[in-house]
């Protein structure tokens, strides 16, 4: 008689309220207005940005902009027909720096972010693990412009202008990559100073990989006598290796859209040189060093730098997914 009862009183709380039942269904609701408003915002700037650059388009072919070697803006107010625009916009000495101080930021971050994480959820002593992890996590909130004021007046001429010296006196004539004369502002500066500002974002992603990693899998490893490093490099690595490509790429997007301090360090050119002591620029650097004071038509093709900048993010993204899901399934870690 009691179990009966029991299970009655059981499907009735199962079974839920009257209010319960409006409320998923509410809630659902909310949760996809929201999703579909998302949406909704980045196509309206996704137009809207197109439309306030067509005349640039369609001045110089939008190949013709994103190749283009050369950018001189001139003092017009024409804002709408492109045959009486006076200037010639070509964003490629801007592509190429941005994406040159990017890649310098991954080269330096990416392994100093996985050695850290590694120190962290592998070597590091417990009672210091939390500290460490808040430190990291702290640095990623540390302002840009602190970050590029830093850069500018110590690192970059206290700490990296010797070994800049060093790097140009030693490979002087062997390679183009390292031709003087060497600058405080150059590309070599503004991606070093970039790398260690997404270093704190990569290490948190790919420490939390790593902490995630199914500890019986490293501790069977240790039973069949392996040693830390060989559980590290034939384990650990491997498990982990979908959340590092993810962690990466995401570092890659922050470096690419980075602005206020590689303003202040990549040198403001609109031209572009192959050695990484050249000062150029990069887009989002140059939109915000020349906006303020650009003129109508000027400002158009700042909008077209500005649709070719969320092109390649939004490539970046695409691309970081794929990565993603296919090193993931050929490492059988596709949920990561």
């Amino acid at each position: 008689m009691s179990t009966a009862t029991e299970a009655t009183t059981l499907r009735s709380q199962l079974r839920g309220t009257k209010k319960g039942r409006y409320a998923d269904p509410l809630f659902k609701s909310l949760m996809t207005t929201a999703g579909v408003f998302v949406l909704f915002l980045l196509g309206v700037m996704i137009v809207r940005t197109t439309v306030d650059a067509w005349p640039v388009f369609q001045k110089e072919g939008f190949f013709g902009f994103l190749f283009g070697m050369q950018w001189t803006a001139q003092a017009s107010n024409e804002t709408t027909n492109p045959d009486l625009m006076l200037g010639t916009y070509g964003a490629w000495p801007f592509i190429y720096g941005t994406f040159v101080t990017a890649f310098i930021a991954l080269v330096i971050a990416l392994p100093l972010a996985i050695a850290t994480a590694l120190y962290i959820t592998q070597a590091a002593p417990r009672r210091i693990r939390n500290s460490l992890s808040y430190w990291v996590e702290t640095l990623a909130a540390v302002p840009s412009i602190v970050y590029g004021l830093w850069g500018l007046l110590f690192f970059v001429p206290v700490v990296l202008m010797p070994l800049f010296a060093w790097l140009e006196s030693t490979f002087l004539g062997d390679t183009f990559l390292f031709e003087g004369p060497v600058r405080n502002v150059s590309y070599l500066a503004a991606g070093t100073v970039l790398a260690i500002m997404i270093l704190p974002i990569m290490t948190a992603i790919i420490r939390e990989v790593f902490s995630a990693a199914p500890q019986d899998e490293l501790n069977a490893a240790y039973g069949m006598g392996a040693t830390r490093w060989e559980v590290i490099r034939q384990v650990l690595l491997p498990r982990s290796t979908s959340g590092i490509v993810g962690g990466t790429m995401l570092g890659m997007g922050r470096a690419i859209g980075e602005t206020i301090a590689v303003a202040m360090l990549v040198g403001g050119s609109q031209r572009m040189g192959y050695s990484l002591f050249f000062g150029g620029d990069s887009m989002a650097a140059h939109i915000v060093s020349t906006f303020a004071d650009a003129y109508p038509e000027t400002i158009i093709g700042l909008m077209a730098i500005g649709v070719a900048l969320f092109l390649f993010t939004f490539f970046i993204n695409i691309l970081a997914r794929a990565l993603v899901w296919r090193v993931g399934r050929l490492g059988g870690d596709s949920a990561v």
